[in-house]
């Protein structure tokens, strides 16, 4: 038995899809898989076949025709096209997440092109699929131009194309803010965005801290934050979650967290770093990395809640070198950083020569 891909377009009417692969049952082929194509001429079906060694392309397609079945293409298979496409297509993901320099190479092999092309030039609007080719636009910049003699692209793979390459410039602009931070002291980390996948070492971050470090960052005690509460800090609906880790693989741990909680047009943010880690510089790196992700991001101002017997955090925020008015309420203070210019406001009382990091919103999640 030999293994064939075949391709038909099938007129999307009742029972005729059976008469096709009655036809092809007629000769002993056994169909292995099937893929559905919508277009506007009609249904594309992608059939992987099992046929007798004594049947030929020319059988297989008279066999097609037959069937009712046009625009036939018939061409040898290999094994590996037994592996079903939703299995097939995870895999793919999977080597683009780690390497997204590999996104030329993932489409060939997703949609079996002959060339992959990456032109500076952007895509049409909403890209573009004709018969031979394929222009896909890429989130980064450019477009991806696949071309293959046959059989013809449909919108389907269009669709399955553009997904992969947005996975990929997903993976790209993470891989893009993960930084290896070097202290005054020496000391090494990585900083990187946060995820689902940094829960457990989240949650044992505040378990780690002093009960006054945890009170300096969440403001209502020294209590540990629930799992559920954490997780939430990991998915902001706006904003980002960054982390500080030592080690690597299994031995990674977290020593640093840093929220930017958007809302309107200005963000909170807050610092917790474990106490071995304080007074060496992390949480000043962190904070200018979240500031520098809040400009870009067109917030007008971020937004500190630090109590004020919190030395370290109003030191921290006075480095930074820009005008931070502040409003005191009892033992909290709300510090404001602008990121852009603002219509003047009531005048606000310079930030005392002082500094740790909370947020308000945060204290009652």
């Amino acid at each position: 038995m030999v293994l064939w891909r075949i391709r038909a377009t099938v007129d999307d009417r009742p029972g005729y899809l059976s008469v096709l692969t009655a036809s092809l049952a007629l000769r002993g082929v056994n169909i292995l898989t099937v893929q559905v194509h919508t277009t506007e001429a009609g249904a594309v079906d992608d059939f992987l076949v099992d046929a007798p060694d004594v049947v030929g392309e020319a059988e297989l397609v008279a066999a097609v025709e037959r069937g009712r079945g046009r625009d036939c293409w018939v061409a040898r298979s290999e094994a590996r096209g037994l592996v079903d496409q939703p299995t097939r297509v995870l895999g793919l993901a999977t080597r683009l997440v780690r390497d997204p320099d590999a996104t030329g190479e993932m489409l060939r092999a997703l949609l079996g092109a002959d060339e992959v092309t990456w032109r500076p030039a952007p895509a049409v609007p909403h890209g573009g699929v004709g018969a031979a080719s394929m222009l896909v636009a890429d989130p980064c910049g450019g477009a991806y131009e696949l071309r293959r003699r046959a059989p013809s692209f449909t919108p389907a793979e269009y669709a399955r194309a553009q997904a992969l390459v947005e996975l990929a410039a997903t993976a790209a602009r993470r891989a893009a803010d993960r930084v290896t931070l070097v202290l005054p002291d020496g000391g090494e980390l990585v900083v990187r965005p946060a995820t689902v996948d940094d829960l457990a070492g989240v949650v044992d971050l505040p378990q780690a801290c002093s009960a006054r470090s945890r009170q300096r960052r969440y403001l209502g005690g020294g209590a540990l934050p629930s799992p559920s509460r954490m997780r939430r800090l990991l998915e902001p609906r706006r904003g980002t979650t960054l982390v500080a880790t030592t080690g690597s693989g299994a031995g990674e741990s977290v020593v640093a967290m840093a929220n930017l909680l958007g809302e309107g047009d200005e963000a909170e943010v807050a610092l917790l770093v474990r106490d071995d880690w304080q007074h060496r510089g992390l949480g000043s790196a962190l904070l200018r990395r979240l500031l520098g992700q809040a400009g870009r991001s067109g917030y007008a101002a971020v937004v500190l809640h630090i109590q004020a017997e919190n030395t370290p955090m109003l030191r921290t925020v006075r480095r930074l070198g820009r005008p931070t008015p502040i409003e005191r309420d009892g033992a909290l203070l709300t510090v404001t950083v602008p990121l852009a210019a603002r219509p003047a406001g009531p005048a606000r009382r310079a930030l005392p020569r002082q500094a740790d990091a909370t947020t308000r919103r945060d204290r009652a999640g």
